[in-house]
């Protein structure tokens, strides 16, 4: 799987877990596509501590779903909900959703 639609699935569970300027770096970089030197130059801040900070998040991220999985569950919920009714497989997404 590609790493980065990867860190997005766990940043999609785990974002509230980080500090605003974790989000917002990470954001610039995975969701914007901004290059670490123009996230420094919006935030003022060194292009290094961008990079630390996005470090910081990917490393978390991958803590989090090694320990608690939780991304991984949702996807195997999923797989088995695709073999039920609609009703019910409304309900279990809208649940999974939060």
């Amino acid at each position: 799987m590609d790493k980065k639609i990867y860190y997005n699935e766990l940043y999609d569970c785990y974002r509230d877990l980080f500090t605003e300027k974790q989000r917002a770096y990470f954001e610039g970089v995975y969701f914007q596509d901004y290059s670490l030197a123009e996230i420094a130059l919006n935030e003022g801040v060194s292009r290094n501590a961008v990079h630390h900070q996005i470090k910081i998040v990917l490393e978390k991220l991958e803590f989090y779903e090694r320990v608690l999985k939780i991304v991984q569950k949702n996807k195997k919920i999923l797989e088995v909900v695709q073999n039920v009714d609609d009703k019910t497989k409304q309900k279990i997404e809208k649940i999974l959703e939060g």
